[in-house]
């Protein structure tokens, strides 16, 4: 017996030696995440060599990492045949558009036109009624969607363009979308002839982990209609009131209106994950002339990024855009919890007097994203920042502007899950009018919301500020 358990303990503290030494030689990993993974794999014996195993690295099924790049370079040698904007062109959002482009490879285009769409389910009638205008295609992918009456109401209009020969196509994430895939609305679209997919399979999660970590998703919210439109925001496929989740309704979000050259960005992302996922080659839709809108002042670029790849993230592209602000820069997301470098240039722009403001939720649907983001709260007023706390409902929408001339929206969040675990696209924008519009938008959540004061922070209890910083300890691994 005693025999038995020494062997058990040489073999664990092997494992301990050999994960160790793993996270230490992991790439991409930053140090801040490299010590907390040695600390949780020294002090947890078992159980932190598990928590490694399952989620200290980036595992992918070799054939669908092989899969995905060759798709990836298929659609963008398509892509690099159309006509871009240089880069020199875009005076101080140059470094944040440079950044951009090596994320995702795509390049800036001018002559789009956005629209900001109003607040609230009224969102969503803009995107109803292109899918019932529709005469070619329809491309949705949501991250979730609800059969309620928003996803309801999305599913009869796909059934009715795809019986009237448009084709329609839907990519959902496995695990944010469950209570689709689960419903009569999945079987009705499948019996109406749209076709259907699922991004991240979770399968056995027994077996899955096995081969590859399973909490890997697909955040990304794209709607694409006949090469012309498509849409670009936080909005998810769900009423407001969002079901699953409703003691912190209204979900606010935002969502804008893409015409122009950047749609066919929007179409190669939908199309690498459909095709990742499906074996049809839908390549040739990056080929076809579509009637173009009258050229508008908008210079945009798609930024789809995602865990294959480990050394750029839209973290890059935020920094970028952060160190280039001069004289205000506006951030409103429901979850803070960035890397180092990002809270850094973030505190760094308010110490040299750009005017910050954040706009977080009062109430995260997340207790421990709320408490690691509060710990960051004293940070960031030590050094100027304005953090405005938004109270009637769960402010969702994910927006940064810089100045009034540039700035960036889409489904990231300002988190390391965002950054590093899931696939996520964005929209950045270089337009003064439409900065002007986004600008507006987030002063109205200012307006409901309250504003943080350090007095208020400072006479936090000693039990309230254990927690956070205890909590955010683990914010690397989150």
């Amino acid at each position: 017996m005693i025999r038995v358990t020494g062997a058990v303990v040489v073999l664990v503290f092997l494992l301990q030696v050999g994960f160790v030494i793993r996270a230490l030689l992991r790439a991409g990993l930053t140090p801040a995440a490299r010590l907390a993974w040695v600390a949780v794999i020294s002090a947890l014996p078992g159980l932190g060599i598990g928590a490694y195993f399952l989620f200290g690295e980036v595992r992918l099924q070799r054939a669908n990492r092989e899969r995905m790049r060759e798709v990836r370079n298929q659609l963008l040698a398509v892509q690099s045949r159309r006509p871009e904007l240089p880069l020199a062109d875009l005076g101080p959002a140059r470094p944040a558009f440079a950044a951009g482009h090596a994320i995702s490879g795509f390049k800036p285009r001018s002559g789009n036109r956005l629209t900001l769409l109003p607040e609230g389910d009224a969102m969503m009638e803009d995107v109803l009624d292109a899918i019932e205008a529709a005469l070619h295609h329809v491309h949705v992918l949501f991250y979730i969607w609800l059969p309620d009456t928003t996803g309801t109401r999305m599913a009869d209009a796909l059934c009715r363009a795809a019986r009237r020969g448009v084709a329609c196509r839907v990519l959902v994430d496995d695990h944010g979308a469950r209570h689709l895939i689960r419903s009569a609305l999945w079987r009705q679209m499948e019996g109406a002839g749209v076709a259907l997919e699922r991004a991240a399979p979770v399968g056995n999660p027994f077996i899955s982990l096995l081969f590859q970590r399973i909490d890997l998703r697909n955040h990304r919210k794209i709607v694409v209609v006949d090469n012309r439109l498509s849409w670009i925001g936080s909005r998810n496929c769900a009423d407001a009131a969002f079901a699953i989740k409703r003691r912190y309704a209204p979900w606010v979000d935002i969502l804008l209106r893409l015409e122009g050259p950047a749609v066919r960005q929007q179409q190669a992302v939908f199309l690498h994950d459909w095709m990742t996922h499906h074996s049809e080659d839908l390549s040739a839709l990056l080929h076809e002339d579509s009637p173009a809108p009258q050229a508008g002042p908008v210079t945009a670029q798609v930024i789809a990024s995602g865990p294959d790849d480990i050394y750029t993230t839209p973290s890059d592209v935020l920094r970028a855009m952060i160190y280039g602000a001069t004289d205000r820069l506006i951030l409103t997301t429901p979850y803070y919890v960035p890397d180092h470098a990002l809270h850094v240039a973030i505190c760094s722009a308010a110490e040299r007097g750009v005017r910050v403001r954040l706009i977080l939720p009062a109430r995260n649907d997340s207790r421990i994203v709320g408490a690691a983001s509060e710990s960051l709260y004293p940070d960031l007023l030590r050094a100027g920042a304005e953090i405005f706390l938004f109270r009637p409902g769960l402010i969702h929408s994910k927006i940064v502007t810089v100045d009034g001339a540039f700035g960036l929206i889409g489904t990231a969040n300002l988190d390391h899950r965002s950054f590093d675990l899931n696939y996520e696209n964005a929209l950045l924008v270089k337009c003064p009018e439409i900065m002007a519009a986004l600008d507006a938008r987030q002063q109205s959540y200012v307006a409901r919301a309250d504003r943080l004061d350090r007095s208020t922070v400072a006479n936090w209890s000693t039990l309230r500020r254990l927690r956070n910083n205890t909590v955010a300890l683990a914010s690397p691994l989150l």
